[in-house]
């Protein structure tokens, strides 16, 4: 499959994510929306093109491992999840029901693909630095990817786990950072400043740029970065420097009310408000042509 085709693909699949989510927070009448919907071509493009699984095997020792830092996007991970086979996609309308495996957080001991259970931020950093390290220790040259969020940064733990890469250089980790600019109480702006951001990764020993995380096809010239690091990984030498992908989003993205507010970070819409949104999606959906394989959505596929 040609590269325009298949970020085609990636991106009609980034709005179903959308759909679905959407309409797994109104049934459920909770959940988080707005950091879901900026994260759904960073979610497209890492299980359904970039990331090595195999959700058959769940386990796979040779899996690449996602880490999805920022856990209150918990209703696009779950419906990335299920599309790709980990889980059917009927279970994604018992989310937060009481017994649910699908928690308002992740929980890893629920659901087949979860790495880790999620919800206190800044705890995937450090915990994908420590696993990255510990599968090149151990000869294995799997990948490492970590989604965290802009407000996720005024955390502290994410700067030791900055600091400590920085020192053992691990050639298979990757970063992404969701920057949408708000968090539940407000711009990020606002509540703590941290800009420079691409500046201050730098500073802290990291290779970082900055990307349209909402352009499939930057993502997919982002995340193929890696590949200048690949023998370093297999040869389980340090690389040069741990890499950061700075993804610039939209709060929200998708539904025009939704967007670019901290009013929609976990707020759930009304019946208006969700037939109007599922119109705007549902619009972005039927303008995207592409010839969609259902079986490519299942199996091991990576690049």
């Amino acid at each position: 499959m040609n590269k325009e085709l298949k970020a085609k693909e990636l991106e009609k699949t980034a709005w179903e994510l959308r759909l679905k989510a959407l309409k797994m927070v109104y049934h459920a009448k909770s959940g988080h929306l707005g950091g879901s919907f900026s994260a759904a071509e960073i979610l497209s493009v890492l299980y359904f093109h970039t990331a090595k699984l195999d959700p058959e095997n769940p386990d796979w020792e040779h899996r690449d491992r996602i880490f999805i830092s920022k856990g209150h996007c918990a209703p696009i991970y779950y419906a990335a999840l299920a599309k790709r086979g980990y889980f059917p996609e009927e279970e994604l309308f018992t989310l937060r029901q009481l017994g649910s495996r699908l928690q308002g957080h992740p929980d890893r001991n629920k659901l087949p693909g979860i790495e880790m259970s999620s919800g206190p931020l800044g705890l995937g950093a450090s915990t994908a630095v420590g696993t990255a390290l510990g599968l090149r220790q151990k000869n294995n040259n799997s990948r490492v990817y970590c989604l965290l969020g802009d407000g996720e940064m005024q955390e502290g733990i994410v700067w030791e786990a900055a600091m400590t890469a920085a020192k053992y250089k691990p050639g298979n980790l990757v970063f992404i950072l969701d920057y949408n600019h708000y968090q539940l109480s407000g711009s990020v702006a606002s509540v703590q400043p941290i800009e420079p951001v691409e500046a201050k990764w730098k500073s802290f020993g990291w290779n970082a740029f900055s990307i349209n995380g909402h352009r499939v096809n930057e993502l997919l010239d982002a995340f193929s970065i890696i590949r200048r690091n690949k023998t370093a990984v297999q040869q389980n030498k340090a690389a040069d420097k741990p890499l950061i992908i700075i993804a610039n989003t939209v709060k929200g993205k998708g539904v025009s009310f939704m967007e670019n507010t901290s009013k929609w970070h976990g707020r759930v819409p009304s019946d208006s408000e969700m037939e109007a949104a599922v119109q705007e999606i549902s619009a972005r959906l039927a303008g995207i042509k592409t010839e969609t394989n259902e079986e490519n959505s299942k199996g091991i596929i990576h690049e």
